[in-house]
């Protein structure tokens, strides 16, 4: 760790405390992005607010290349200890805190005569759309480079540990109704129990057979049928489904098979089974010049041996979307080891917070050398 991130850190860990115990919904980030542009206003910067939309960019520096780190700015919505509430169960307000420590380190650092620093505080990346938003809006039109990070379970980095690339799997959020008619209770003929298609659903779910040397799952991740009368079926019931692969071509598989059991069970009980994809998350396009400035970082900040080959896993996440829609685009994400468990989305998740300044530090000097143009060798 530099000197300059302990002089950072009390700053950055009273951002992070604010972060976290303000945490809003996708799209709902107003006091969030408020409160980033609150910090960001107070130096020499650009900063480009939507009308239609929470979250912000910030840039500071001129001309090419523009290299810029994105962060995510949302929460989730679970249930922790017997209520329901917006919760930072996946990192986000670490990775917001980390992209404000950059943004400041940069602001006092000696920077090159040309090239644009662009900080893209990025809202709705729990819903899957967030990042389309944004290219939408044009925020990376004029970039070169993109740079993302994310915090990383115990099971794949320690404390400490940093790898130059997150290989993100596929993902869709599918949701689903059964429409059919209620019967009362002592006339099971008269009617659909839609529990008991939602049971086949699951059933013929777990019996999809596709490829299994390429990791996918699908699952069902809510169902809701009947009311407060035990004496009527419910001929209604509405659903979401979690499909997960490895790779786009594995999850369209997915996808086409759960499109084909639908169908199949209308036909046979004669009911409605309509599907709406409410969020599609593509797998990982990495670019091997990013990665080769990222790993040199790491091994210059943080030794080789603190240096992990790029991950693999089946999360996914919309990042991956700034580079399918813009393919020249040269991105990677840093993956961030910081003994982080039992695992995110985990509503009492918890990770070490100390690991921040280093990440600023490897994701500040990696910025500083893209747009040098500097490639050491490790």
């Amino acid at each position: 760790m530099t000197k300059d991130s302990h002089i950072l850190t009390p700053s950055i860990e009273d951002i992070r405390k604010f972060l976290h115990l303000h945490p809003e919904l996708s799209f709902e980030e107003y006091k969030t992005s408020a409160y980033i542009e609150s910090i960001v206003r107070k130096y020499p910067c650009k900063v480009t607010t939507f009308e239609d939309s929470t979250g912000l960019v910030v840039e500071i520096g001129s001309g090419h290349p523009v290299v810029a780190l994105r962060a995510d700015m949302d929460a989730l919505w679970q249930e922790v200890d017997g209520k329901f509430q917006a919760n930072h169960s996946c990192g986000h307000d670490a990775h917001m805190t980390i992209g404000l420590g950059v943004f400041l380190k940069l602001i006092e650092a000696d920077l090159p005569a040309k090239g644009t620093f662009k900080f893209i505080f990025q809202p709705g990346e729990e819903k899957g759309t967030g990042a389309l938003s944004l290219i939408e809006k044009g925020v990376i039109d004029d970039v070169d480079f993109l740079y993302g990070m994310h915090l990383r379970p115990i099971e794949e980095l320690r404390n400490g540990q940093f790898s130059p690339a997150i290989e993100h799997g596929a993902a869709k959020f599918i949701e689903g109704s059964i429409l059919g008619e209620d019967a009362h209770g002592a006339r099971p003929h008269l009617n659909v129990n839609a529990i008991q298609v939602g049971m086949e659903l699951f059933e013929h779910m777990n019996h999809i057979q596709i490829n299994p040397n390429i990791p996918h799952s699908a699952k069902l991740t809510s169902f809701q049928a009947g009311g407060k009368s035990p004496n009527i079926i419910p001929g209604n019931a509405t659903f979401s489904i979690d499909l997960r692969a490895q790779n786009n071509d594995v999850l369209n598989q997915l996808s086409k098979k759960i499109e084909d059991i639908a169908l199949m069970l209308e036909k046979y009980h004669h009911i409605k089974l309509p599907l709406k994809v409410s969020a599609h998350v593509a797998a990982a396009q990495t670019n091997a010049e990013a990665i080769a400035y990222m790993e040199n970082v790491i091994s210059q900040q943080m030794g080789n041996q603190q240096l992990i080959p790029p991950i693999t896993t089946t999360g996914g996440d919309d990042f991956h979307f700034y580079t399918i829609k813009r393919p020249e685009l040269k991105a990677t994400m840093l993956a961030i080891g910081c003994d982080l468990q039992p695992g995110l989305h985990h509503p009492y998740m918890t990770y070490n917070h100390e690991i921040i300044p280093s990440a600023i530090d490897i994701l500040s000097e990696v910025m500083i050398q893209t747009v040098k143009g500097e490639k050491g060798v490790n």
